[in-house]
């Protein structure tokens, strides 16, 4: 059987040590993480709430700096047009620009779409030009609508302007079309601040920048450098409606945003502010929190450090003390006075220690007397403590012989291996069974055994218990001959057994002892073994009568036996004793 792979020993100090400080630096941890868990979550909250409502700010005033500009484009178009009005609409036309920077043209159209007047802040005024604006987007959307926003559009590739045309209450009175300067917006937007550097754009439907703290980035129309604040506002776009974003500006920083729809023209406020300057607070508290976790480690480690020493001692002197009584010092004692579990601990090894010098001294006995007596009178030797029993006595006893038939010219002829391998089944399955009845196996001779019942340990019934043994040791025994008989067919095994009294005790030298039965029923039991045939168990008188109707005997006819000047009467068990 291959060896059980053995698992890697680790020091005691170390798992102490490890233990002790996770006891007190998990905690930390823990209390650390949930912290900064919690902590990003709330500032995460608190951060979109800000966010989506600057941007929200943000969106209602362009929205109102857009209506107010509605509202001064509606007075140019309250009454409608006759012979004598033109003066007054110009003065009304050049009032507007003054009152509302924003707007660098104006053009009135009449019911009929032709232009009446035109005014600008850089080209040369018109008074009926007479211009057909009839199919113009503007005053189409605008006749529909009453109001219409046209695409934000780039004067040279810079400044962004927007057409806006608004319809009177009447067809009569026309539509008033105005081209905003989109730049005034950039006052809104740059008045719009979160934290130190959060800041705020405007972008139309297409992505175009619209409005941005950094003018420049407007009046230059770059859609390649916008393309970043595009993307930015898609990611947003992908979030659930009110909840910040992260992604790239057009610097490449991490930021946070949201956004916010301005109705009517479509287009989008977003609010940004750099992730780092948003989610300072919480890197600051982590910071805090490594500290205070660099600081408990520290201070874990030194107190692991400290009690694991005060229990490495008491537990090497333990471990010394275990090592030498498991090497056999039975009579080494572990001293340790610590007055707690170690030394209680070191109390049990030491009565420990004196329970199995007893042990010791007991299974060497035993093992000394094993080595010549049978297993049950060594046994019961060393249990009363008393070797009278073993003194010679007058008793009555049940003697049982058995061997195999045919072994002489088996063993004569077979191999040395095949003669040692039969004789080790046989002797092992005979002493199962004898020591299964609790009889005493006096000794092996060859291919014989003899067997001794009612002492030294007197028992009940003996013949009909040695009856029982005798048909187990043929049950046993033929079950093997089966095989056995491959190698020499003649082989049988026969048992005889007899009763009567005999002198039992120890017999042999002062350096040799042999527990055994001498007397006439020893002899008559071994004649009725060799006269036994194979499978046959024969019994003498005396056994018979003891058994009675125990068992199922038949009287065979009397037999000349060696040794016995008369015919011995022998019987035959035919079949099992009943219980």
């Amino acid at each position: 059987m291959s060896d059980l792979p053995v698992a890697p020993r680790t020091s005691l100090f170390r798992k102490y040590f490890l233990a002790l400080f996770a006891a007190v630096v998990a905690p930390l941890l823990i209390a650390g993480g949930s912290e900064a868990w919690f902590g990003y979550h709330d500032q995460r909250a608190r951060l979109n709430d800000l966010l989506d409502a600057e941007a929200r700010l943000a969106a209602v005033k362009i929205q109102d700096f857009i209506e107010g500009l509605h509202d001064q484009l509606s007075w140019t178009v309250q009454l409608p047009w006759t012979e004598n009005t033109g003066d007054r609409r110009r003065l009304d036309a050049l009032r507007l620009l003054r009152q509302a920077p924003a707007v660098r043209s104006l053009s009135l159209i009449d019911a009929s779409g032709k232009e009446r007047l035109f005014v600008s802040r850089i080209g040369l005024n018109r008074i009926e030009g007479g211009d057909d604006h009839s199919t113009n987007p503007a005053v189409i959307g605008a006749r529909s609508d009453r109001i219409w926003f046209g695409p934000v559009t780039f004067q040279d590739g810079s400044e962004p302007f927007m057409t806006i045309a608004v319809a009177g209450n009447r067809t009569a009175v026309g539509v008033a079309v105005a081209e905003i300067n989109l730049k005034f917006i950039w006052e809104v937007i740059l008045g719009i601040r979160v934290g130190r550097t959060g800041e705020a754009f405007v972008l139309d439907r297409p992505g175009r920048l619209v409005a941005h703290p950094d003018i420049s980035l407007v009046l230059r129309a770059d859609e390649a450098a916008q393309r970043p604040l595009q993307a930015l506002r898609a990611a947003i776009l992908a979030r659930p409606t009110g909840q910040a974003a992260i992604g790239q500006d057009i610097t490449d920083k991490t930021v946070l945003a949201a956004m916010a729809q301005i109705p009517g023209v479509d287009w989008s406020v977003i609010v940004k502010q750099p992730v780092a300057e948003a989610f300072g607070p919480i890197y600051a508290a982590l910071l805090r929190t490594g500290v205070l976790l660099i600081a408990g480690a520290v201070l874990a480690a030194a107190l692991a450090y400290w009690l694991t020493q005060r229990m490495i001692g008491p537990i090497r002197v333990l471990e010394d003390g275990v090592a030498r009584i498991g090497a056999g010092q039975f009579d080494h004692r572990i001293s340790l006075a610590t007055s707690d579990e170690f030394e209680r601990l070191a109390t049990r090894f030491n009565e420990m220690a004196s329970e199995l010098s007893v042990s010791q001294e007991r299974s060497e006995r035993i093992s000394r007397l094993k080595r010549f007596l049978a297993p049950q009178v060594a046994e019961l030797i060393d249990r009363t403590g008393d070797d009278h029993v073993l003194d010679g006595r007058r008793v009555e006893v049940v003697v049982v012989f058995c061997d195999l038939r045919g072994f002489t010219a088996f063993s004569a002829q077979a191999e040395p291996e095949a003669i040692i391998g039969v004789l080790r089944e046989y002797y092992d399955a005979l002493e199962r069974v004898v020591t299964t009845h609790g009889a005493t196996l006096i000794n092996f001779f060859g291919d014989g055994v003899m067997v001794l019942l009612n002492a030294p340990v007197s028992c009940s019934d003996p013949a009909l218990r040695a009856v029982n043994m005798a048909i187990d040791m043929q049950r046993s025994v033929q079950k093997f001959l089966v095989s056995w008989r491959a190698l020499h067919p003649r082989l049988g095994f026969g048992v005889g057994l007899a009763m009567g009294p005999a002198t039992v005790g120890r017999i042999g030298s002062e350096g040799r002892l042999n527990y055994t039965a001498i007397g006439n029923v020893v002899n008559l039991a071994s004649r009725l073994c060799s006269s036994a045939e194979d499978s046959e168990i024969l019994i003498d008188r005396i056994a018979a009568k003891a058994i009675g109707s125990s068992a199922s005997l038949v009287e065979l006819d009397a037999r000349v036996l060696k040794g016995f000047d008369q015919p011995v009467p022998v019987f035959a068990v035919v079949s099992a004793p009943t219980p």
